[in-house]
């Protein structure tokens, strides 16, 4: 039985937190990563790959509900925490951690 090898993770530092609207998403690029990240008005920050895998939809331009983000190309949600989609047949999307230091945002994204 293997076990899967967690990829190594690049953090950067992407804004202060005071930056980030709470309800609303914000793209950020980040090598060839394009990050939509949230603030939410529970105050959880999370970051998805900007790009719905359904429709490609941009997902920094989605609503929030509660920790899920809603493409706004066809209302599909995705969790915050694993990407899942709450239609059936639909890939997840990407997540990325997010570390808070100082009122600082970074987001870990895959060494290429």
């Amino acid at each position: 039985m293997s076990q899967a090898i967690a990829p190594a993770l690049r953090f950067t530092t992407i804004c202060e937190l005071h930056d980030l609207p709470i309800g609303l998403g914000r793209v950020f690029r980040i090598g060839e990563h394009s990050v939509a990240v949230f603030r939410t008005r529970m105050g959880k920050v999370f970051a998805v790959a900007n790009q719905c895998p359904h429709k490609g939809g941009p997902l920094a331009d989605g609503m929030l509900v509660g920790d899920q983000v809603v493409c706004p190309l066809h209302t599909f949600r995705f969790d915050s925490a694993n990407g899942e989609c709450d239609e059936p047949g639909v890939c997840p999307v990407a997540t990325y951690p997010v570390e808070l230091n100082d009122g600082l945002v970074r987001v870990g994204v895959p060494l290429n």
